[in-house]
């Protein structure tokens, strides 16, 4: 079917086009960790509030309308919803350079987030539409690079700008570029045209509670959502950790962490993606366990890193867990493809982000805030680093839920 719909040079130039806003994506929320220490002294926030305009603020409405947004992609047209959602995001990332105190920045954050919500899930189902089986959890693996590098992205340019002008600046220059490539995504990407049992369209209503039935579902939301909430927390505060414990300046912060998420990032999502593709097939119990040992591994090594006393042997401790803290992006976003028939993959998508970001988003970065703020007093300049480590139990939560999915997702495969 996809191979008569579209050729495949046209299948990769939808593919680097949805990577591109992908990037943009991760660029925009990636940008505010580096540029931290400079928001806090100019806006006078505290751990905790930064944390919260880091986390809460886009986790409240990116997760609710996830949903909703995904439902009318499925409805309508997936581009369409896409195109709009990057230049939503876009615009309210350049408000963010206009902010004036914790309120202001707090609500453009909201902003951000509605955005957001738009552009993830309706991109998968893009991808699971152009991409046949036997090459889908490659090519999420693919799209997940919008990841690594918009997170290497936003941490360089946010230390260049920053350094070179001032904080507000990046935020009107990465905000402006969004807006920009919106109108040339909508030109290149076409939706691929859907069989008549597609426009039943599935009501919401029948959605959600076909997911519910599946305890695949949960396990593997829930797991994705414990590690997201240190993933997404470490992204806001390492860059925050190397200043005040390891002493450097915004450039080098800005080199080290950029260094890492792109080489250890792009590293591991290719893995995960080559390694579904050639187990998955032949026992689908692997796209739950290839997660669930890498994040086995990603606990003890980022702990060791982050305690390193050496700043060459913590780069070369921290390379592996930001290769295996993201693995499970192509195995597990492939999964959820799995669970439900192909017209309601953008809303199941979606359902399954809701639960993952909700708790990764909305507390990750609010918890080590929180906890950083706490052990102030006696930790002094190690607090944040302390409250870092202290998170890093929840990836081994996430590991032992992601083996309890194996033999759920088995028996919920669908297709």
């Amino acid at each position: 079917m996809t191979e008569r719909i579209a050729s495949p040079a046209y299948r990769r130039l939808v593919l680097a086009m949805l990577l591109l806003v992908y990037t943009f994506n991760f660029l925009d929320r990636q940008i505010l960790g580096i540029l931290a220490p400079a928001i806090k002294a100019d806006l006078h926030l505290s751990d905790a509030e930064f944390g919260a305009v880091g986390g809460l603020a886009f986790a409240m409405l990116y997760s609710v309308l996830g949903v909703p947004l995904a439902y009318l992609a499925d409805r309508t047209s997936r581009s369409w919803v896409i195109t709009g959602s990057l230049t939503v995001w876009s615009a309210f990332t350049a408000l963010c350079g206009t902010a004036m105190g914790v309120g202001q920045l707090f609500l453009y954050r909201l902003g951000v987030g509605v955005g957001e919500a738009g552009g993830v899930a309706p991109s998968y189902a893009l991808i699971a539409d152009y991409f046949p089986p036997r090459s889908r959890a490659r090519a999420l693996a693919i799209y997940s690079l919008g990841i690594p590098i918009g997170l290497a992205g936003g941490t360089l340019l946010g230390a260049y700008i920053a350094s070179a002008v001032e904080w507000r600046t990046a935020f009107y220059a990465v905000g402006l570029a969004g807006i920009v490539i919106a109108p040339i995504f909508r030109l290149v990407v076409r939706d691929v045209p859907r069989r008549a049992e597609a426009a039943e369209r599935a009501p919401l209503a029948t959605v959600f509670p076909m997911l519910a039935r599946k305890p695949a579902f949960w396990l593997m939301a829930i797991a994705a959502g414990c590690s997201s909430l240190t993933g997404y927390g470490l992204a806001l505060w390492t860059p925050s950790v190397l200043i005040r414990s390891f002493h450097l300046d915004l450039i080098h912060t800005g080199q080290f962490m950029g260094s890492l998420l792109l080489i250890g990032g792009t590293i591991g999502v290719f893995a995960g993606g080559w390694l579904a593709d050639r187990l998955g097939p032949a026992d689908h119990g692997w796209y739950a366990k290839l997660p669930a040992i890498a994040w086995l591994i990603t606990a003890p090594t980022f702990a060791a890193g982050l305690l390193s006393p050496s700043l060459t042997l913590g780069w070369l401790l921290l390379l592996v867990p930001n290769a295996l803290n993201i693995l499970w992006l192509g195995p597990v976003t492939t999964a959820v493809q799995h669970l439900v028939p192909p017209h309601m993959r953008a809303t199941a998508s979606a359902s399954f982000l809701l639960i993952n970001n909700l708790i990764g988003l909305g507390i990750g970065p609010w918890l080590m805030g929180r906890l950083s703020d706490a052990m102030t007093a006696t930790y002094a300049e190690n607090a944040l680093r302390n409250a870092a480590i202290l998170c890093l139990g929840f990836y081994l939560i996430a590991a032992v839920l992601m083996l309890f999915a194996v033999k759920p997702l088995r028996r919920g495969w669908h297709g």
